[in-house]
């Protein structure tokens, strides 16, 4: 299974992140991890990444569509992967969506976390990451909020988006995902 799973910063991603790759026992594509750690090893692409990092703003597609595409490429990928991260924008889901049919693949569902932003500070303020100074925090959830619009509009209009409550414990929220990955499992075998 090929399953997306998107959500502003501080939605908790990576923890449901963790639990699906324990289920569907895929890999984990974090594009957030990936520039991380290009950032950490000072990689031209690590230091092209963090100029757009520390400013809030999105990571430049050509950039990141690349470190994706290779990571895809992987043998661990062939069948089928968790993406975190990415795609963000509409034009990063068009091309994931050719770069997949020409592997005769596509995506098999998409799994939104939907928190509200007084939360989504609030998460923020108590994680207390390396990455999360408040303004930047701010900027960031609001590129989130202004570029992913499109992007759930364009999965729900293919049958492929689940809008999971994001409140709650991340059992209760694991709970509603796994319904989520329940309904694509049945619509691939449909396919």
């Amino acid at each position: 299974m090929r399953i997306i799973l998107i959500g502003p910063p501080g939605a908790g991603k990576g923890t449901q992140c963790q639990r699906l790759i324990d289920l569907l026992k895929v890999p984990h594509l974090s594009t957030g991890e990936m520039l991380r750690a290009a950032v950490k090893a000072g990689t031209p692409e690590g230091l092209q990444a963090a100029l757009a990092m520390n400013e809030g703003k999105l990571v430049p597609d050509p950039l990141i569509v690349g470190m994706v595409t290779r990571r895809l490429e992987a043998r661990d990928c062939r069948d089928g992967c968790l993406l975190d991260g990415f795609p963000r924008t509409l034009p990063q889901a068009e091309i994931l969506d050719d770069l997949l049919e020409r592997r005769a693949m596509s995506v098999d569902g998409v799994i939104e976390l939907a928190v509200p932003r007084d939360e989504l500070i609030r998460r923020m303020l108590a994680r207390k990451r390396d990455d999360d100074d408040p303004a930047i925090f701010a900027r960031r959830i609001a590129s989130f909020e202004e570029q992913t619009a499109p992007l759930l509009e364009y999965y729900d209009r293919q049958g492929k988006l689940a809008c999971i409550d994001g409140l709650g414990t991340a059992d209760e929220i694991f709970e509603r995902v796994k319904v989520a990955v329940t309904r694509f499992e049945r619509a691939t075998k449909g396919r």
